[in-house]
């Protein structure tokens, strides 16, 4: 048995181009006592993998070169010696960026059964959507009179952060880049959104449609957006610091706000989390957002590219704005 794998070919210089990854076939070897084989059937792509690009320390390792890349997956059980897992039983993974692989059922989860589509373990039952639930709740302290600023707010977490923070009696604004995103979260019920790739000022679009301030930032984006939160930030909010995609492909290092000085004057909270330190809870979350979505009380969207030549365009897509919600690979 065969597998396609997607490497790292090349550390990226800036924003990542398709010569960065190259798309090799290895040979698999036969199972032995206790293995068994996935083929993978979807995989995520997420901004957090830039960083792993990167040969330096973090709270993951860096990808090598010449290695294949990981990532979320959701796979079938084609082949087994393994008793915990048998033929046809579905499984998540953090083995994508391949077709196929050979385990022990080390990392491997199995599914539960549920009529949820089987991806929706890697968006808004999966990483993403624990992430948009922890920084709410668990770092931001949220509360149903708040007033929630939401960066990035038409992707995987941000879209999902949005809504939850609606459930939750929140007033929301989201910023985006287009108009069709948009029209999309005004659709899920969001009260206003900036497009910041029209707006001159953001520190003023912002206080426009938030005269009351902010309470509560979920920061994806960094750069100018957090400038412009910190600005228009309440005394004692709180800055849930989830990701900075602005900087992500920087090639020197950029400069930070010139206006921390709003932490000491309005008394902020500001912490970054990483989701999988709070996986603890993952249970909690997954038990309510299924009796959500059960409930049509909240939507999800997907970008679907087809089969693993299309990962690495996918992956740079997240950095084009090409997704809505979730970005995905089919295998």
């Amino acid at each position: 048995m065969n597998s396609q794998q997607v490497h790292l070919a090349s550390r990226p210089q800036g924003t990542p181009s398709k010569d960065n990854f190259e798309l090799v076939t290895v040979a698999l070897p036969e199972l032995k006592e206790g293995e068994l084989l996935v083929q993978n059937t979807w995989m995520s792509v997420d901004p957090y993998m830039r960083g792993r690009m990167i040969d330096r320390k973090s709270y993951i390792p860096p990808f090598q070169i010449g290695e294949v890349l990981e990532g979320g997956a959701i796979g079938e059980v084609t082949q087994t010696n393994n008793p915990d897992f048998p033929v046809g039983s579905k499984v998540s993974s953090m083995l994508g960026w391949r077709s196929h692989f050979v385990s022990d059922g080390t990392g491997l989860t199995l599914l539960p059964t549920t009529p949820l589509p089987e991806q929706t373990f890697l968006g808004i039952m999966g990483m993403p959507g624990m992430t948009a639930w922890t920084g709410l709740f668990r770092i931001a302290d949220l509360q149903p009179s708040d007033t929630v600023f939401v960066s990035a707010a038409s992707g995987a977490v941000g879209s999902i952060a949005c809504q939850i923070a609606k459930m939750h009696g929140c007033t929301v604004i989201g910023s985006v880049g287009s108009q069709e995103k948009a029209d999309y979260l005004l659709s899920l019920g969001v009260d206003a959104v900036i497009n910041y790739k029209e707006t001159e000022d953001l520190t003023q679009a912002l206080a426009e449609v938030a005269p009351q301030g902010i309470d509560v930032y979920f920061e994806n984006v960094g750069g100018e957006h957090l400038e412009a939160a910190l600005n228009n930030m309440n005394d004692y909010g709180r800055i849930a610091v989830c990701g900075l995609i602005s900087q992500y492909n920087a090639t020197e290092p950029q400069p930070g706000p010139s206006n921390m000085a709003m932490l000491i004057i309005k008394k902020l909270k500001m912490q970054g989390f990483i989701v999988f330190d709070h996986w603890a809870h993952y249970g909690e979350y997954a038990q309510q957002m299924g009796q959500w979505i059960a409930e049509g009380k909240i939507k999800y969207e997907e970008t679907v590219y087809q089969g693993i030549d299309q990962a690495a365009d996918a992956f740079i897509g997240l950095f084009e704005g090409k997704n809505k919600g979730k970005m995905l690979v089919k295998l």
